[in-house]
Parts: structure tokens; C-alpha cells; sequence
């Protein structure tokens, strides 16, 4: 399978490195120069458990001169999606699977806006990784499940194919009739920790020892829960401590974060499309969404401090 990943930053470079040790056709692609010139120089560098491997795949700056493949996996920042999506727009052929693993909802309504519903898949990943330094990612696959599904529900042929390919690659993958409801499952995985590592500044094993952080994750959580059966979104997830606890399962301590990952570079977060869409679905529903809210405004002063001017939208 050719697979191209849109966005292969720390957990793209993870999933790219994986499918690729499997024998697929892997191209990552990134805009960081200093990332992608690693990887065309030394290959990937992989850790899994504190020991490191060489994967070797083809990277790239840019989707230009490449031919159309059969999977594109879209993991850019979310404020980035439709610009993405349409710069690879000439590797979408007839065939071609279009599937979001991204943070946060929305993303999909986007892609299929450039590229016709037709092609695309939904998808949610509890995986995870860590940019070390350009080249040299800390890879959270191990054990870690990753649902897709068509946006209508049906049990098709690719989704059974694709759902295959990648369980046989080593990413654990399941398939969903209520791929609306795992979005919000893992989407509360995401509430529960990531605003909370992007305002403190915390690893996982500094942020899961102090009991007020869980408390308020958990708060967080509870509110998302309500917004969505409010909705008449239906959940996996019956405990709000259940996602703070599957945040960290499997992954060290040194663990960070997308959100995290993101300020440290000077970069705007994904908090609009994680805790803001908990607080819009909200006020939809006539759900207050207090928790969510403050984090969503301390994140915002995070941005403002460490993000440069020039990059705020």
C-alpha cells in the first residue's frame, strides 16, 4: 500500500515508521526541513521502550512530484487541514482513501469539502509520539487502538480492507458504526490532558502526580460528557475518570503532549478544535461548559505569551 502521511510530525513520523517496518510504501511529509533532512540522511529513528531503531521511508517538504497513492493520512494541526489538503490535492486519485487521525472534530467536513465525501474516512487514534530532536521520535503505537469508520456507519469494503492492513502493520485498528461517537470518546482523552500539560508546562509523569490536575481533567471530562448526551451522542465512555487514565496508559513519563509539543515550538495549539468545540457544542445544547471554558481562555493567554505575533492568525 502506498501511503503518504500529511503532517508527519511526532506521531505521524510514529504510525509512518510503523506501517513502513510492515513493507509499505511510506512518505512522510512535514514541513520542518530540519525533520525531513534527518530522516533523507540517517532514516527514522524510532524509540519504543527506551531502545532506539532505524526505519528507513521516503520524506518530503511537499507533496510536489509525487504520484497518487492509495492512503493519505492527514495529521496536520487542524487550523491547517484545508490548506493541506488542498497542496496534496494531485496524489488524490480515484481510489485514494482520505483519512483524518487528527485532534478534535470538524476536520472531516473540511476534507470532504476539497475532496468529495466519497473519499473520505473518520478516524481516531489513541497512539501517540515525541519529537526527540529532528529524526528521532519516542513512538507510542504499542498497544495503542485506533478506530476508523465511514461517516454514514455502513460496514464497507475499505473500511474491512483498511481496518486489516493497518491491525497487520502493528497498529491496532477497530472499526466503528458510531464513528461520530468514538470521535467524542477520544476527544475526551484529549480534554482530560492536554490543555492541562499546555498550561503547566508538565510531562505525564509530572502532570499525573498531582491530585488537583486530576480533579480538574476530570471535571473537564464531565462536562464534555454532558454536552454530548445532551446531543444524543451516544458514548463508550460511562466514568470521566476512565479518560484521564487511558491518556497515559502505556506511554513513559516523558510523555507530551500535542498541545505541549506545540507551544514549546512557538506554534498556536489545537485548543479550538478540543476544549473550544466542547464549549461551542455547549452552548448549542444550553450546557454550561465552565471547566472547559477557563482552559480554553488560560491556553489562549499561553499562546499570546509564547506564540510570535506574526503567527496568530
Amino acid at each position: 500500500m502506498r501511503v503518504c502521511i500529511l503532517g508527519a510530525g511526532a506521531l505521524g513520523s510514529a504510525i509512518g515508521g510503523t506501517l513502513a517496518e510492515a513493507g509499505h510504501d511510506v512518505t512522510l511529509i512535514n514541513r520542518n526541513r530540519a525533520h525531513i533532512e534527518a530522516i533523507q540522511k540517517n532514516g527514522l529513528r524510532l524509540r519504543t521502550d527506551g531502545v532506539d531503531r532505524i526505519v528507513r521511508l521516503e520524506s518530503a517538504l511537499t507533496t510536489d512530484g509525487m504520484a497518487p497513492v492509495d492512503l493519505v493520512i492527514v495529521l496536520v494541526k487542524s487550523l491547517d487541514t484545508e490548506s493541506a489538503i488542498l497542496s496534496a490535492l494531485p496524489i488524490i486519485g480515484p481510489e485514494t482513501i482520505v483519512i483524518s487521525l487528527q485532534n478534535g472534530l470538524g476536520q472531516e467536513e473540511t476534507l470532504a469539502n476539497v475532496v468529495g465525501q466519497n473519499r473520505v474516512l473518520a478516524g481516531k487514534t489513541y497512539a501517540g509520539g515525541v519529537m526527540i530532536a529532528p529524526g528521532h521520535v519516542i513512538s507510542g503505537t504499542r498497544g495503542k487502538e485506533t478506530i476508523i469508520g465511514e461517516l454514514d456507519g455502513t460496514m464497507s469494503a475499505r473500511v474491512t480492507g483498511l481496518a486489516k492492513a493497518l491491525t497487520d502493520a502493528g497498529l491496532e485498528t477497530m472499526i466503528s458504526p458510531n464513528i461520530v461517537g468514538a470521535m467524542w470518546d477520544k476527544l475526551l482523552v484529549n480534554v482530560a490532558t492536554g490543555a492541562l500539560a499546555g498550561i503547566t508546562g508538565l510531562t505525564y509523569g509530572a502532570l499525573y502526580a498531582i491530585p488537583e490536575i486530576e480533579a480538574t481533567a476530570i471535571a473537564a471530562v464531565s462536562e464534555a460528557m454532558a454536552v454530548a448526551e445532551a446531543m444524543g451522542i451516544a458514548l463508550q465512555t460511562n466514568d470521566p475518570r476512565a479518560p484521564w487514565v487511558k491518556a497515559a496508559a502505556g506511554l513513559p513519563p516523558e510523555f507530551k503532549t500535542s498541545m505541549l509539543q506545540s507551544l514549546e515550538k512557538g506554534a498556536l495549539t489545537e485548543i479550538d478544535f478540543i476544549n473550544g468545540s466542547v464549549v461551542r457544542a455547549g452552548a448549542r445544547v444550553n450546557i454550561a461548559t465552565p471547566v472547559n471554558a477557563t482552559l480554553v481562555a488560560l491556553i489562549k493567554g499561553v499562546e499570546r505569551k509564547r506564540v510570535p505575533q506574526s503567527k496568530e492568525p
